[in-house]
């Protein structure tokens, strides 16, 4: 089964980078004019419908997606969502989701530049772009991030390996950057996430793509920042790990 797997994944792999770079091609000037006729919402509105046709072109490579929230996350107040991370699909799967709490995300500089949509969007939809090899630029940038999501009531996506799980096990969180979130959104809540996976779908590298996939998101039980941080921070990353399969 999995040698007809492979021998699939390749044609298989073709029509879904064709279908993948297509949809950020076309949705590159359609954010620009939904950025000028309905400023930031309509911005919003036109991203989360390319979030949801990127998840779509998963579906030439047979996968399918589960989403499970038992808990009810309110709207009028700021989140902080903590994420393992496994690969690049985690993005679009946490945006699409979980777009009724506005999420934005952490990311680095370097993908601000060059990605058709993908770079629009990290520019101009309120996210934040930090040098992780320059803390005079990161630290102040992620001080500012959090006010911002704190006064707009926006939710603020991070994931704490920093690097993508290259075969499913979760790596060691690192602090600094939700210390500095605390800090500056402490009326926030913060809401564990859990995705299994996602790294499946590159886990012969970026060609051919895994097929027959089933993605998981999971919303774990959030936590409000009324502890100290250390013990804050060893409960979120238990409560994202031990729901991660491998």
């Amino acid at each position: 089964m999995e040698a007809v797997k492979r021998i699939l994944s390749y044609p298989l792999s073709i029509i879904f980078y064709l279908s993948f770079g297509l949809t950020l091609v076309v949705f590159q000037p359609l954010q620009w004019l939904g950025k000028k006729l309905g400023g930031r919402s309509g911005h919003r509105g036109v991203v989360n419908i390319m979030n949801l046709c990127l998840l779509r072109c998963l579906h030439f490579l047979g996968v399918r997606i589960s989403f499970k929230n038992i808990h009810k996350l309110p709207k009028d107040q700021s989140l902080i969502i903590v994420s393992n991370h496994q690969s690049m699909f985690d993005v679009p799967l946490i945006s699409w989701y979980l777009r009724k709490h506005r999420p934005k995300f952490i990311s680095k500089i370097e993908l601000g530049k060059g990605i058709p949509s993908i770079s629009f969007n990290l520019r101009h939809g309120g996210h934040v772009l930090i040098d992780r090899k320059n803390p005079k630029q990161s630290i102040p940038a992620l001080s500012k991030f959090g006010k911002f999501i704190a006064e707009h009531t926006f939710s603020a996506v991070i994931f704490p390996e920093g690097t993508r799980s290259r075969d499913g096990k979760p790596k060691e969180f690192a602090p600094t950057g939700l210390k500095i979130l605390f800090k500056n959104a402490p009326n926030a809540l913060v809401v564990p996430v859990t995705i299994n996976n996602s790294w499946k779908l590159v886990r012969f590298g970026n060609f051919p793509m895994g097929v027959g996939v089933h993605l998981t998101l999971e919303v774990q039980e959030p936590l409000s920042i009324d502890k100290e941080p250390e013990i804050l921070l060893e409960r979120i990353e238990e409560r994202v790990t031990l729901a991660i399969r491998t």
